[in-house]
C-alpha cells in the first residue's frame, strides 16, 4: 500500500523536469545578460566594466534560489526535484561566479 504522506515518484519526476526547464531558462537569461553587458562594456572604454558585477548579481540570484527552492523541496521530502534544484542552480551559480572572477 502507498502511504499518503509521501509524494509519488512519478509526480516528483514530473516536477523535477518542469523545474529543470525553468532553471535552464533562468541560467540562459542570466548568461545572456552577462554577455550583453560585456559586449556593451567594449563600447565604453572610459568607465570600469559592468560585466563582473552582472555576473556576481546572477551568482547571488542562483545561489539563493538553490537554497530556498532546493532546501524547501527537500524539507517537504520531495527528494528528486529538491536535488535537481540544488545541483542545477548551484552549478549555474558556480559558472557565473567563475565568470565574475575571471574579469
Amino acid at each position: 500500500m502507498r502511504s499518503r504522506d509521501k509524494p509519488s515518484i512519478g509526480r516528483q519526476a514530473g516536477v523535477g523536469v518542469a523545474l529543470l526547464v525553468i532553471d535552464l531558462m533562468v541560467i540562459a537569461w542570466l548568461l545572456f545578460r552577462y554577455g550583453m553587458t560585456g559586449w556593451a562594456d567594449g563600447y565604453d572604454p572610459g568607465n570600469p566594466p559592468d560585466a563582473p558585477g552582472e555576473a556576481l548579481r546572477g551568482t547571488w540570484i542562483l545561489a539563493v534560489g538553490a537554497v530556498v527552492t532546493g532546501g524547501g523541496l527537500l524539507f517537504l521530502r520531495w527528494r528528486i526535484p529538491g536535488t535537481v534544484q540544488l545541483v542545477v542552480l548551484g552549478a549555474g551559480a558556480a559558472l557565473l561566479a567563475f565568470l565574475s572572477a575571471t574579469e
